[in-house]
């Protein structure tokens, strides 16, 4: 069993089904951060509360956002904050595969101990 970390962009695609779950669920443990729900009810227009969304996050392990996150993610490696929360997330929990469709931080392929992969296939 792997820690596997979603980024926010991967998240988003398992909600709305472009990305089955079954697949990770079966072998693997899921994390996100509290960060990529908030994206999603934004960005969704999610009403709140959401027995369907409160249902779909009890798949997953949450990172706590947290004040030594945020001063990692204010200092890189990247110069998007948001990317920086999620791979400074994936370390945390010390994730071995850190899933997002970015096409800047697949070309990365590592953040630290943490693989950078667009499937768990790869």
């Amino acid at each position: 069993m792997a820690n596997i970390f979603l980024d926010t962009n991967y998240f988003i695609g398992l909600i709305q089904k472009k990305i089955k779950i079954k697949q990770l669920l079966d072998f693997h443990k899921l994390f996100i951060s509290p960060l990529s729900v908030h994206i999603w009810a934004y960005i969704g227009k999610e009403k709140i509360p959401s027995k369907k969304l409160n249902e779909f996050l009890e798949t997953f392990y949450f990172v706590n956002f947290d004040k030594d996150i945020l001063e990692k993610s204010l200092k890189g490696p990247t110069n998007d904050f948001e990317d920086n929360v999620q791979l400074h997330s994936a370390l945390l929990v010390n994730c071995q595969i850190f899933l997002t469709l970015d096409k800047q931080l697949l070309k990365m392929a590592y953040f630290g101990q943490t693989e950078i992969k667009q499937n768990i296939q790869d």
